[in-house]
């Protein structure tokens, strides 16, 4: 291959090559599942060399030595968006946060808003025209590659080579790190009654042919074992799982009937199994693309019947969602929400559906409030929410009145809290 000589020039060892990374420097790293194993193991081994490093990456699934407090002067967490392994610092102020749409985080790069000095990221080997694959995650990754100084990849076997704007080629790399490691993977969630029954009310509201953005989550999943029976579903996403895999091996997705990208699963990131990674590898049908591209609200929208299905922590009795905080502690991130919400809205024939079952904590406490608790981050408006769906129905509030809302939204909740949120309406006075 006439590329293996320069391959072999920028092969080194993980201590190597994070000798690119210098003081000050922000590190991007994409999405939980193409997080490098290696290459952030020795940036923690070595985390005392460096001065005011920061690491930035959305969702991040596994915890690294660098993530100590004691040394957080020397490197740093970024988050934006945390996940299983950066929520517990964030909720202990030792990480860094930046709110923003997920569409919007690649121009963070582009327009000078936010650093990206060094990109560290698993790859697909190489090809034999020189392009290694990004294949777990485009998202916000392929923008910083475009910014970056270095562009450190770990080329891992396990990795797909996924079609789409996902391909960076070897004259763009500065150091190559080989590794065998496992890829991360996550299963579908545990589906209970209250899922089931949320799942169900959703699945009756999505036609053949629909075009389906599906978030992560119990509800989620459980709308997907419900579409078994649905013909010529399509695929336009944030996430690409295990759910979605199931329903393309089942026959229902085949992309046939939609009419923007027809034919192609579009995704920005994967998360699921290694049968999933494996579905992906040089896949025609299914291509990744940078989030300004999957997740715009104006190009997400081309597809008709685009049905986008989220799930929220809260709601309050006006429609404001609060699907990333529980008061001040953070859970999560505004992620793709809101796009996605966006763009169902603006789509022919389009259904955005928020999902949240009525209760938390075994029934002790409503997850619709008259108000959304102190310190909530709002993640989906008022003026954008549409379909709200528990275990005891489904509310559509646009175009609805605030009283009208109240109503509605009060008739979604636990029965034993109705009485409570209909006394908390009058004070408000939308009762």
């Amino acid at each position: 291959m006439k590329f293996d000589h320069l391959l072999s020039q920028k092969c080194m060892a993980p201590m190597d090559a994070i000798g690119l990374v210098r003081d000050g420097d922000t590190i991007v790293v994409p999405t939980g599942p193409a997080e490098p194993p290696r290459l952030l193991t020795a940036l923690s081994e070595q985390r005392r060399r460096y001065a005011d490093v920061t690491v930035a990456q959305i969702l991040p699934l596994r915890k690294y030595g660098y993530e100590d407090p004691v040394t957080s002067a020397h490197v740093r967490h970024l988050s934006y968006f945390f996940g299983p392994a950066s929520r517990q610092g964030g909720q202990d102020g030792l990480h860094d946060y930046i709110p923003m749409h997920f569409s919007e985080l690649p121009s963070f790069f582009t327009q000078g808003l936010n650093p990206a000095d060094v990109v560290f990221s698993l790859a697909s080997p190489m090809d034999e025209h020189g392009y290694f694959s990004l294949g777990l995650a485009a998202d916000y990754t392929m923008a910083a590659i475009r910014e970056a100084r270095a562009v450190i990849l770990e080329v891992n076997p396990n990795v797909p080579f996924t079609n789409g704007n996902c391909q960076v080629h070897l004259s763009e790399v500065a150091a190559i790190v080989e590794g065998t490691e496992p890829l991360a993977q996550v299963g579908l969630p545990a589906i209970g009654a209250v899922q089931e029954a949320i799942g169900g009310y959703v699945a009756e509201m999505i036609p053949d042919g629909a075009t389906l953005q599906i978030g992560y989550g119990s509800i989620p999943d459980a709308v997907v074992m419900q579409l078994m029976s649905k013909r010529d579903l399509g695929v336009h996403t944030e996430m690409l799982g295990d759910g979605i895999l199931r329903l393309i091996e089942a026959g229902v997705v085949t992309n046939r009937r939609k009419n923007y990208l027809k034919g192609k699963t579009i995704a920005t990131f994967a998360l699921g199994s290694s049968t999933l990674y494996k579905f992906m590898d040089r896949n025609p049908s299914v291509e990744l693309h940078p989030a300004d591209f999957t997740n715009d609200p104006y190009l997400a929208g081309q597809n008709n019947n685009l049905m986008a299905i989220n799930a929220t922590l809260q709601i309050d009795l006006i429609g404001q969602c609060g699907s990333e905080t529980l008061g001040f502690s953070p859970v999560s991130g505004t992620g793709g929400q809101s796009d996605f919400v966006r763009a169902a809205n603006r789509s022919s024939g389009g259904k955005a559906f928020i999902v949240l079952p009525s209760t938390a904590k075994d029934d002790a406490i409503s997850r619709i409030v008259p108000v959304l608790s102190p310190g909530t981050h709002v993640s989906t408006s008022k003026n954008d929410v549409n379909y709200v769906v528990t275990e005891f129905g489904v509310a559509q509030l646009r175009g609805k009145s605030a009283r009208q809302r109240a109503e509605a939204l009060i008739g979604l909740a636990h029965p034993k809290f109705r009485p409570e949120l209909r006394e908390a309406a009058k004070q408000m006075k939308l009762m």
